[in-house]
């Protein structure tokens, strides 16, 4: 009799409850991506662009789906025993997050349209809407096994789509050695999150956090072995040094639209998996994960800014190898928080959420107006740029704007608000030295952002003859105007009130 009331409690305790309208937004964005692939196979060539328009109110719909949600009260598949542990919870930090994700891919689906007349459009849309239910998915995620589901769901469409150029030999390795590296990344984690498994026997981050605090000595070692290894595909994600080096090639030989959706919807992936498993599941162990990614973070910016400086030295290097460095450099500039939460209590990860809110909005920009560029200008190099200004004024200005705000000058209000968000939190934690560090960085960046920036106001540049070359006008897409005035006018207006986005930095999210 006691045998089989045991049984049932055990049963009762795997009945989880399901919340639709909490799961609502990376549904939506995993449906739309089935019903796209199977309408590819009954539209014709000439109808094809419709597909991505379908795309594109697909992600506008998963977005509206977060309305609702903003309460940030709402959880899913709970165990009903007495943990009360749930592998999916729509808390504050989790919408903020999917928005973040939701709208990237919104506006990298704008850049692609018109895009993707070279590229087998069914599979495009497809793979590039499952990345987004996988990314939409992982900040909601409460459990390890759920996070790891999402971080791969996110990967393994993007492996296809850096690589979905076909016949390019430089797309081709460009994939190949994204898909080696973060394979390898991969295994680390499991292996961690199976160390960490053994150690405390449960996956959800809440119970694992309760459990880390009693683990025997003897399993300490491996407990902190857990820890480290599980941080390691998460630091891949983020781009972070000495997990960077696929950064380069991978941004330029994937198509630009898809470069400028891993420069941010990845990065976005990468740090909230980070501050999930560091802030909720392993507290108890901020004497390991702190000191490394404090590190991590000097080491990245530092790398990352240095890299970027040496692409000014030739004008020939092409603008997005100069974004993908400058993109590791922002990863360590968002790491820096993070870090800083091992050492105070008081510190706040809601600085990186306020960071990467700025810096998704204005790298897309940027990234925008280089698919601008690269229609006139199929190389993209830095002296293409050279007195835009003169041919394309609108997107010349733009493009400076963005380029400040990751400088951190004025009028870029928001990047300079950002940073300085970032600064405190790392002087408030007593982390003087890593504030120095990024100090220096940010007047390195100073240096390669300018020089691009007065680059583009410059007269063009002479022909061999004595004469400045001319560029012809093509017609721009509508939705490649509409995603640089998207990320134009909401970097302005948050310029504006920088107050919108910093907010998050001086709350808890969770």
């Amino acid at each position: 009799m006691t045998v089989a009331a045991d049984s049932a409690t055990g049963a009762a305790s795997l009945v989880q409850s399901v919340d639709w309208l909490a799961i609502a937004p990376p549904v939506t964005a995993a449906t739309v991506a089935l019903l796209v692939l199977v309408a590819d196979l009954f539209v014709g060539e000439r109808h094809k662009p419709l597909l991505g328009y379908g795309a594109v109110a697909g992600l506008v719909a998963a977005l509206a789906l977060l309305v609702p949600l903003r309460a940030g009260d709402r959880s899913t598949f709970c165990l009903t025993g007495g943990t009360q542990a749930c592998s999916y919870t729509a808390d504050h930090f989790a919408l903020v997050i999917q928005a973040l994700v939701l709208g990237g891919a919104l506006l990298t689906a704008l850049l692609s349209i018109g895009d993707t007349r070279k590229l087998p459009a069914g599979e495009f849309w497809f793979l590039l809407l499952a990345s987004a239910a996988g990314a939409a998915l992982l900040p909601a995620a409460r459990d390890l096994a759920t996070l790891v589901v999402a971080l791969e769901v996110a990967s393994l469409p993007a492996f296809a789509l850096v690589g979905i150029k076909r016949g390019d030999r430089r797309s081709s390795e460009a994939a190949l050695k994204f898909f080696l590296s973060s394979v390898v990344a991969t295994a680390v984690m499991l292996l961690g999150v199976s160390f960490v498994y053994a150690t405390t026997g449960t996956l959800h981050l809440t119970e694992i956090a309760a459990r880390l605090d009693e683990v025997p000595g003897r399993f300490d070692t491996l407990a902190q072995a857990g820890v480290a290894l599980t941080l390691v595909g998460f630091a891949f994600k983020t781009a972070a040094a000495p997990f960077h080096f696929w950064v380069p090639d991978t941004y330029v030989g994937a198509p630009l639209p898809i470069a400028a959706y891993l420069s941010v919807v990845g990065k976005a992936v990468g740090f909230s998996g980070l501050i999930l498993v560091t802030v909720i599941g392993f507290p108890s162990y901020a004497d390991v994960w702190g000191p490394a990614l404090a590190v991590l973070a000097a080491l990245t910016m530092t790398v990352g800014n240095v890299a970027a400086l040496r692409q000014t030295a030739t004008r020939a290097r092409s603008a997005v190898r100069l974004l993908a460095w400058s993109s590791v450099g922002q990863a360590g500039y968002l790491l820096v928080p993070i870090a800083a939460a091992a050492y105070s209590s008081d510190a706040q990860v809601g600085s990186t959420v306020a960071y990467a809110l700025m810096y998704a909005v204005v790298n897309l920009g940027a990234f925008a107006v280089a698919a601008l560029v690269a229609r006139t200008h199929p190389g993209n190099r830095l002296s293409d740029y050279r007195g835009l200004y003169a041919t394309r004024p609108l997107a010349a200005l733009a493009l400076g704007f963005f380029l400040l705000c990751l400088a951190g000058l004025p009028p870029g209000i928001i990047g300079l608000f950002a940073k300085v968000t970032v600064f405190s939190a790392a002087v408030d934690a007593g982390l003087g030295w890593l504030a120095v560090v990024m100090a220096v960085n940010v007047v390195i960046a100073l240096y390669y952002y300018l020089q691009w920036t007065a680059a583009l106001f410059r007269s063009p540049e002479a022909a061999a003859g004595g004469e400045a070359p001319t560029q012809q006008k093509h017609r721009v897409p509508a939705p490649l105007t509409t995603a640089i005035a998207l990320t134009a006018v909401t970097g302005i207006a948050l310029s504006g009130a920088p107050q919108l986005v910093l907010r998050f930095a001086a709350v808890n999210l969770f």
